[in-house]
């Protein structure tokens, strides 16, 4: 649905898809907010600057079995919908700086879309942030000094 034809302006078909597309997400709770469910949004913000279908380059990362997967839209494959876009999957294990940096590197710093750049890494450390395994509650720690002292001395004239 993005620039299939060369003659139409991305600022034209915004202009006519934004009040209607299979991306938007109306809610009338909270002042009628706008969502937007385009795997190309990083913020899922329904506006022109992050919709993924309208521009010709777009960025999204999305989680993919427990991995980060970075999706870029290959410019002028318009009308090749199979190699419209280019991903790459980083793994769990990949550290977290290492993560960032491959990713700005690989959009931001090639000319890519570097309005985007904050919006990118947020993304990724969000995606990579839920994929961590939950840590078990940690127990009670054991009093010690005064403290238990004072724990045991109640404790015995409870009992008793």
């Amino acid at each position: 649905m993005t620039t299939q034809y060369e003659n139409i302006s991305p600022d034209l078909l915004w202009e006519c898809c934004r009040t209607r597309n299979a991306f938007l997400t109306k809610r009338k709770q909270a002042g009628g907010v706008q969502f937007s469910r385009d795997p190309l949004n990083l913020l899922n913000k329904h506006s022109r600057k992050y919709a993924g279908f309208i521009n010709d380059q777009a960025i999204g990362v999305q989680p993919d079995s427990n991995t980060v997967k970075l999706i870029t839209k290959v410019s002028g494959r318009g009308n090749k919908p199979a190699a419209m876009y280019h991903e790459s999957s980083f793994s769990a294990s990949t550290p977290s700086r290492k993560l960032f940096k491959s990713v700005v590197s690989s959009t931001a710093k090639k000319g890519y879309r570097s309005d985007l750049r904050a919006e990118t890494v947020a993304r990724a450390s969000a995606v990579k942030t839920s994929q961590r395994e939950k840590k078990e509650t940690k127990q009670a720690t054991k009093l010690r000094g005064s403290k238990a002292k004072k724990a045991k001395e109640a404790d015995a004239s409870s009992s008793s």
